[in-house]
């Protein structure tokens, strides 16, 4: 079974539509499974997610991006400093 994947703008929506159903009166377990998603992940959600709001969670998402892309090319230049270290001293 293939596990679906949430964007942020999604995780805020489906948030919101618990936090209502539990206003309504319903438990927590019958909101998450209403919404097609365990307990816990609605805890993890809520941990990560919990007070932003949708444009916060598209911009997010955009600097989660630019950070990953980021790392890659500091470990890149990493990379490549130390390979002409080594050649410098001779070592290769």
């Amino acid at each position: 079974m293939s596990t679906k994947r949430y964007k942020a703008e999604q995780i805020v929506t489906v948030l919101r539509q618990i936090e209502v159903e539990i206003a309504n009166g319903k438990t927590i377990p019958q909101a998450c499974r209403e919404a097609q998603i365990t307990a816990q992940t609605y805890y993890r959600w809520r941990k990560e997610y919990g007070g932003l709001k949708l444009s916060q969670a598209k911009r997010l998402r955009g600097l989660e991006k630019e950070n990953a892309r980021l790392k890659r090319v500091v470990a890149e230049l990493s990379l490549e400093k130390q390979v002409l270290k080594e050649v410098a001293e001779g070592n290769f």
